[in-house]
């Protein structure tokens, strides 16, 4: 990247822009394979987009037959993409299980939501239009007995019995695999950097605390 200065996340101290890149990517990475939400960071997007910005005047400044211009263009692509991409994907999946999501999260304090204030307003919003979708529906094509809009019927959980493919960060005794009918439940050790493919609800609050990606 053309600038590496130092910034801050909110009132911790500053750090360097490759590692709010790095965590930015891996928040992505996180939120790509996991089959719930995680908690939101809007703050490594916010800290990448002002980067960005700074980035693109920095550019400006350069001749545009310096090859620089062509590597720092890509590198500014990429970025976005990472910031899209992350984006997307919470966005489809705030869809998906919108009701069940905005339960869990009327659950924790305002510090500890997953939602941001932004995915919050969207949350709340494409409830409250599936639901007059719904009864628009239901008014005209209904019986009366079947008009009402049942949130607990409309909740979707995601399935964190599925497999996922994960990488440990460090080594991490003690992890409880859970067996099938036959088998009883086994506990192993991970090494740092060791990869594996296993039911997310095995690490999954292992991954909410940073241990995996």
């Amino acid at each position: 990247m053309e600038s590496d200065s130092d910034v801050a996340l909110s009132d911790e101290e500053p750090i360097t822009a490759e590692k709010v890149l790095e965590a930015l990517e891996e928040a992505w990475l996180n939120e790509k394979f996991s089959p719930e939400l995680l908690q939101h960071r809007t703050d490594l997007v916010d800290c990448m987009m002002e980067q960005i910005a700074q980035m693109e005047e920095n550019l400006n400044r350069l001749n545009r037959n310096d090859f620089r211009v062509v590597v720092h263009r890509m590198e500014l692509d990429r970025i976005r993409y990472v910031i899209t991409s992350y984006l997307r994907i919470r966005l489809e999946k705030i869809e998906l299980y919108t009701a069940h999501i905005l339960e869990e999260d009327n659950k924790r304090s305002s510090d500890d939501s997953y939602l941001s204030p932004a995915e919050f307003r969207f949350a709340t919003d494409f409830l409250a239009s599936l639901e007059g979708n719904f009864r628009q529906l239901a008014l005209r094509h209904m019986p009366t007995n079947m008009q009402n809009f049942d949130k607990a019927k409309m909740l979707v959980r995601p399935n964190i019995a599925s497999f996922v493919f994960l990488r440990s960060k460090q080594d991490v005794g003690g992890v409880v695999v859970e067996g099938d009918v036959e088998n009883r439940d086994e506990e192993i050790d991970l090494e740092e950097g060791s990869q594996h493919i296993m039911q997310y609800k095995t690490v999954q609050e292992l991954v909410k605390s940073g241990g995996y990606n």
